[in-house]
């Protein structure tokens, strides 16, 4: 079992994209980055299993990154999905 997690990233003025192609080919657990408007300019998904330390993975392998200023992270609990048919 997964659990996803959804972490905002503010980069450096100029590096958003960088910053994407880096997390998507860097990052292990990624699933998805999407670029943002407003008070963030990215917004990524990752599938962590159930037993990872959140703090952790975040501060280590998103924080680190080369040009991510800021994050805010948001821990999903039960996902409603559409039904199949």
């Amino acid at each position: 079992m997964m659990t996803a997690i959804f972490v905002f990233i503010k980069c450096e003025l100029g590096y958003a994209n960088e910053v994407a192609a880096d997390i998507v080919d860097n990052v292990e657990n990624v699933s998805e980055v999407y670029s943002t408007s407003g008070q963030h300019d990215l917004l990524a998904k990752f599938n962590l299993p159930r037993d990872a330390d959140i703090g952790t993975f975040v501060t280590k392998e998103v924080q680190t990154r080369p040009h991510v200023r800021d994050t805010f992270t948001v821990i999903t609990f039960s996902p409603f999905l559409p039904k199949k048919g």
